[in-house]
C-alpha cells in the first residue's frame, strides 16, 4: 500500500522537528515523490549524511510502501 505525502512529512518532522518539508507526488500514483527538507540538523553534514538522516526518519518504508523519493536537503540559509 502506497504512502501518502502527509505520512511522509509526518515521519520526517517527527525525526527532525525543526525541518521545513515540502513533498510533491511526481507521478500521481502515491509511489514516486520528491521531497525538499531544510533543517538546522543538516548543518556541517555531507549530502550523503543528510539523506541518511531522512531515510532513517522514514523507518524502513523506502523500497516498500515508498517506492521512490527524490531528495533535496539543505541547512537553512
Amino acid at each position: 500500500m502506497p504512502m501518502n505525502a502527509s505520512a511522509i512529512e509526518k515521519l520526517i518532522k517527527d525525526a527532525l522537528p525543526d525541518a521545513s518539508v515540502t513533498i510533491r507526488d511526481l507521478a500521481g500514483d502515491g509511489d514516486h515523490y520528491a521531497a525538499e527538507v531544510v533543517s538546522e540538523s543538516f548543518r556541517g553534514k555531507s549530502r550523503v549524511e543528510q539523506h541518511q538522516m531522512v531515510y532513517e526518519a522514514l523507518k524502513g518504508n523506502m523500497g516498500g510502501a515508498l517506492h521512490a523519493l527524490a531528495l533535496q536537503t539543505n541547512a537553512p540559509d
